[in-house]
């Protein structure tokens, strides 16, 4: 409730308002937390809950209506929300780390919310941090497109803490300019090198090329089976002294490579290989763990807000709607990953429906007290 207070109220007071501004954010969070996906999916489960409501929010004229909540998530300032949303998970990263959880690798990356375009309109595209080991987003930006994840991930990394810590982004983050900021904030970087950098890319696989046997390379290899699939990755390392210019690339120290082949119902895929570079001393071993890291992502966050939370399958696409709603989403999915007195196998999809359920639990994943 202290974060949300530094959030603006959208509304024009002559208009008259009915329902308490924070009151109406904290019934969406529980809402979207209790396996609500859309604003209609909200506004029954606040009448179906209104006692439980009751009981730590006064309600002083009932629950809002479908259009209400519709009417503030389009009009609710999204960079104050998300100004509200870092500092809250700083806090909740900052008990976890006082409570000896890892916050792991901060891997940058980007998704597409499909639902969110219409007829001449392209879908919003959203680039978050996600910290790997806690599993919780710690940020998010909005760009209009894809191609302007250059410009966005500046921005997001702006507002991040990553003193110490080691920010992994994508091909499309492998600029000079970014590497320089992660730097400048005392953090550092492992990026993904491609063709977008292609004086970078020939040097380090040149030196790949010329180390082809050497037995001294540190060498990692990793072989998982799971569900029919096998995965064969091998990673290698070199020093990055001679072969990257630290002008361009400041206190760059290790340049990597993944070498992996898939094999998915008996067929093998070809040879995948790609190259890295990182402002940390890695081992073989180290970047094969931080590479595996950043691509859970994929699984952790983006499939989990498809699959969970039926991000693609919305259809808000007015004003502010899908970046809040996406916050939402976000916000709960952070709420139960940070939960960690719960050690119940379940899925993340099995314990939004648990706090749909159980009000206790609910109370207990929200932290709240009620008022009596």
């Amino acid at each position: 409730m202290e974060c949300l207070s530094e959030i603006d109220d959208p509304r024009k007071p002559s208009n008259g308002t009915l329902h308490d501004f924070r009151e109406i954010l904290v019934i969406m969070i529980a809402a979207v937390l209790s396996d609500c996906d859309t604003v209609e999916d909200i506004a029954f489960w606040a009448q179906s809950k209104e006692a439980w409501l009751r009981r730590f929010l006064v309600l002083k004229n009932g629950i809002p209506s479908e259009e209400t909540f519709l009417r503030i998530l389009r009009a609710l300032n999204p960079k104050q929300f998300e100004a509200a949303f870092r500092r809250w998970v700083g806090d909740v990263v900052g008990a976890l780390a006082e409570e000896g959880h890892q916050v792991g690798t901060i891997a940058i990356d980007g998704k597409t919310v499909r639902g969110s375009g219409s007829a001449g309109e392209s879908a919003i595209h959203m680039v978050s941090a996600f910290a790997t080991a806690l599993g919780v987003v710690l940020g998010q930006e909005k760009v209009a497109t894809k191609s302007n994840e250059i410009s966005a991930i500046p921005e997001l990394l702006q507002t991040l803490d990553i003193k110490g810590l080691l920010v992994s982004i994508d091909a499309m983050g492998c600029q000079k300019s970014i590497a320089k900021q992660i730097v400048a904030q005392k953090g550092d970087y492992l990026l993904m090198v491609k063709g977008n950098q292609p004086t970078l890319h020939a040097a380090i696989e040149a030196a790949f090329i010329g180390q082809h046997g050497v037995e001294s390379v540190d060498r990692d290899s990793l072989v998982e089976r799971s569900h029919g699939r096998i995965v064969g990755q091998i990673a290698s390392v070199l020093p990055a002294k001679g072969i990257v210019d630290p002008a361009d690339w400041p206190k760059c120290a290790t340049i990597g490579r993944i070498d992996s082949i898939r094999i998915v119902d008996g067929k093998e895929s070809g040879l995948e290989r790609r190259y890295y570079i990182s402002s940390r001393t890695l081992s073989a071993e180290a970047l094969a763990h931080a590479v595996r890291a950043h691509w859970a992502v994929e699984n952790r966050l983006h499939w989990t807000l498809d699959v969970s939370f039926g991000e693609d399958a919305s259809t808000l696409r007015t004003d502010h709607a899908p970046q809040n709603l996406s916050l939402l989403r976000k916000m709960a999915l952070n709420i139960i990953r940070a939960n960690k007195a719960d050690t119940r196998k379940a899925s993340l999809r099995l314990k939004r429906k648990g706090a749909a359920w159980d009000d206790d639990l609910r109370m207990n994943m929200l932290r709240i007290k009620p008022l009596c």
